[in-house]
């Protein structure tokens, strides 16, 4: 191999190899993705204007294209062409066709339906509003970008970490020229968030260089890349078992299944993951797994911690909707704080597609005869009633097609209710339910099952189920708002009471409330003898939590046969939450969060319904659903609940951290906390050592045992963060879920962002052992 002296500036023949490379890289990139000479994929790359909407008077054209490594965009302004910008393919959300955001919808004229797009991205970072200059140039860009995230999100574990390591490197590779020097070598890994003493960068540069001529290129960049992803604690786990001339048999792979992952598993199980995960055809062919087979069987459904047996719907679907812990959302139209951010419909999508099934809307008298939903008496913006309903329809059966619950707060005049009714039956049409299931008046609610694809609206009703009124009189005295029962500002209180008191129903918006009518909480005895079926109470997070603590057993049974919602306190005015798990350990169905809040409690929401097929719908326990149950998760007295599990755990290794600061020289000091939430006596959290400047492959090795007595109310979340001494951790990456959908043996632990978006490449790796305590 020959040496080349590197040169700082490009001469015209350095300029056009560059230029080849250039072409090189993405076509290898475009092979990765399996896109080469995809037509889409090559208008992306080659880049064109779009028009960039902001307001009615800021649209500027913009320069955008895809980059050569096939997974950033890149765009800048015709004017200041110094002003570059890039952002991640993995970033995006969703890019949605036509004028189907606010913004367009607000902004632009229909007759640009067919040329404009909208990128939405996971974060908190704005949408992108775009104008393509034809209906086929907008076609070409969605179905472009639509086909590389589509090909990056199947990406093998091992081709994401390809991908990452070579985008890195060619980042580190400061003059193109397609050869790593020692010191790019120390940028790079840097970059891939691990650091090493110069001693070592040296001691692995020299290994790798075998021509010895100072920088690494083709097969020694290879054999670095080939040191770089070894996996220690799985060469010594393949090792154990692999008896067959060094692979693994399917008796050997069986063998692994039985004694390790504790799988009720065949010699025909074993076949079967070999012909779906090994790599090498020639080990296929002898029915053997190598390596690098054994690693990609981990890396899949079958080894990650979730037991795939409950990642669809398998449980009872056909029980009363009371019967069920709902996912639910406070104040749903707000995408920030409760006093002055943004309300849009973009919050209820994002809401609907986290699986949400109660949503709510706090609707008032609009200008022109519309009404809006914002969060009244307060600077928070205000979108049209029927432009949120057109959104829910849109999106509320794309994660799951069961039941979508409207709970409205009703604060128009009878006028606007009218037009509200109008909307909610011409949007929503037969999916809206507007009268009781079946022949014959029911006597329980209906099930998830029986009310599939179907919405139910939530609110407030003139009269019993069966009973009809006059056009429209005085709502019912114990049918009251959310602001009713909130024990916020006296003065404030006293407005909006006010105002609810003069408050008359129109009959067309409360003959459409049928499984759902709001009702007043007078205690447990006079709901015992009193309440309907029908009728749900909403309470304020205190109180809940007192009763939950103080009448545990009584809130119980109060939820057997009986739908409650809570809802955070006035107070929380940042859109902060609460801690549900009390409250679901009291049977309570819709505890309702801010699902625009990243944060812990939001996690354990999301971790309790990522079971059953992410429904929305989770089947509360039979001790939750037992009239006559004694069970009461303060006192914990003996019964059918106590289960006493041990869980034995090891915290292995993790792999690909991300960075969670902007420096480039800043890399993480890694910590695994594992917490546990459940009835009082369960909840606990245990911690491993931090591990020094290492976020590419930190190893732990550490043991814990938990001891858990209600398994069926337990959560576990696994939390990684950037330990410091002086200050708070920073938060890595979480996931969390419910114990009884732990699986045993070896596993890896996928990560997720603040936001509940997965870290790509990022993982945990753990050996769990669950056990009847003694």
């Amino acid at each position: 191999m020959q040496c080349v002296r590197r040169q700082p500036v490009r001469t015209k023949s350095q300029e056009s190899l560059y230029r080849a490379q250039i072409k090189t890289t993405a076509s290898n990139n475009l092979k990765r993705l399996g896109l080469e000479g995809d037509k889409d994929l090559q208008f992306l790359m080659n880049g064109g204007d779009l028009l960039k909407v902001r307001s009615g008077s800021w649209k500027k054209t913009r320069y955008y294209k895809l980059q050569e490594d096939c997974k950033t965009l890149w765009h800048e302004s015709k004017k200041t062409l110094k002003s570059k910008q890039t952002f991640s393919v993995e970033d995006i959300e969703e890019v949605r066709t036509g004028r189907q955001t606010d913004g367009l919808r607000k902004y632009t004229e229909e007759s640009v339906e067919g040329r404009a797009f909208s990128i939405l991205f996971k974060s908190q970072q704005k949408g992108l509003d775009l104008i393509a200059s034809s209906e086929e140039e907008a076609k070409k860009w969605v179905g472009g970008l639509e086909k590389v995230i589509s090909n990056i999100k199947n990406l093998t574990p091992q081709k994401k970490t390809e991908h990452w390591i070579y985008s890195c490197m060619r980042k580190a590779d400061k003059n193109f020229d397609n050869k790593i020097s020692q010191k790019e070598l120390k940028s790079f890994l840097q970059d891939i968030n691990i650091e090493v003493d110069e001693d070592y960068a040296e001691m692995l540069f020299q290994k790798c260089d075998k021509s010895k001529c100072g920088f690494l290129e083709g097969k020694e960049i290879e054999h670095f890349y080939e040191i770089l992803t070894q996996r220690e604690e799985i060469k010594v786990i393949y090792g154990e078992y692999a008896k067959t001339d060094g692979l693994m048999s399917a008796a050997d792979l069986l063998n692994f299944l039985l004694n390790e992952q504790r799988e009720d598993a065949s010699q025909n199980d074993a076949l079967q993951l070999i012909e779906k995960y090994e790599l090498d055809e020639n080990a296929k062919a002898k029915q053997q797994m190598t390596k690098d087979g054994f690693l990609m069987y981990l890396h899949q459904p079958e080894g990650l911690i979730f037991n795939p047996a409950h990642k669809s719907v398998y449980q009872d679907m056909k029980q009363p909707l009371n019967h069920y812990f709902i996912s639910s959302s406070h104040n749903t139209y707000l995408l920030e704080d409760q006093l002055k951010g943004p309300s849009s419909t973009e919050a209820y999508i994002k809401a609907l597609l986290k699986g949400c099934r109660c949503v709510e809307l706090d609707c008032w008298d609009g200008s022109d005869g519309e009404p809006v939903i914002y969060h009244g008496y307060t600077l928070t913006s205000k979108i049209l009633f029927k432009d949120v309903i057109k959104a829910i329809k849109e999106y509320a059966f794309k994660m799951t097609e069961y039941p979508v619950i409207l709970s409205l707060e009703n604060h128009c005049s009878v006028a606007q209710q009218k037009i509200m009714a109008q909307h909610l039956i011409s949007i929503l049409g037969s999916t809206l339910v507007t009268k009781p299931l079946g022949d014959q008046m029911p006597t329980c609610l209906p099930s998830p099952e029986e009310l599939k694809g179907r919405f139910i609206v939530k609110g407030k009703r003139l009269d019993k189920l069966d009973m009809f009124s006059e056009e429209s009189k005085t709502a019912e005295e114990d049918s009251v708002t959310e602001e009713e029962d909130d024990e916020g500002d006296e003065e404030d209180q006293e407005k909006k009471s006010s105002k609810t008191k003069l408050l008359t129903l129109a009959k067309e918006l409360s003959d459409i409330v049928i499984y759902c009518k709001s009702v007043h909480f007078r205690g447990f005895e006079d709901s015992r003898d009193k309440q309907s079926f029908y009728e749900m109470a909403s309470f304020k997070e205190g109180k809940a939590v007192k009763l939950a603590e103080e009448a545990a057993n009584n809130y119980i049974h109060h939820n057997t046969d009986k739908l409650s919602r809570i809802y955070p306190a006035g107070l929380r005015t940042d859109s902060s939450n609460y801690n549900p798990v009390p409250l679901w350990n009291a049977g309570c169905q819709i505890v309702a969060l801010n699902f625009q809040t990243p944060c812990a409690e939001m996690d354990m929401n999301q971790g309790l319904f990522l079971q059953n097929g992410q429904s929305g719908y989770n089947l509360k326990p039979s001790f939750l659903r037992d009239q006559d149950t004694k069970f009461d998760p303060i006192t914990l007295p003996e019964g059918p609940w106590l289960k006493n599990k041990s869980l034995h755990l090891m915290v292995i290794s993790a792999q690909q951290l991300p960075k969670v600061s902007k420096r480039e020289s800043s890399i993480v000091d890694p910590i695994v906390k594992v917490q546990i939430y459940g009835v009082p006596a369960d909840t606990t959290v245990a911690e491993t050592q931090y591990i020094e400047n290492n976020g590419f492959n930190p190893m732990w090795n550490e043991n814990f045992q938990f001891d858990v007595r209600v398994p069926d109310l337990a959560l576990v979340r696994f939390l990684i963060e950037d330990y410091d001494s002086s200050s708070n951790n920073e938060f890595i990456g979480q996931y969390t879920l419910p114990f009884n959908c732990l699986k045993n043996g070896y596993h890896h632990v996928p990560l997720l962002t603040k936001k509940g978006d997965h870290l790509s490449s990022a993982g945990l790796f753990v050996h769990i052992m669950v056990v009847d305590a003694e």
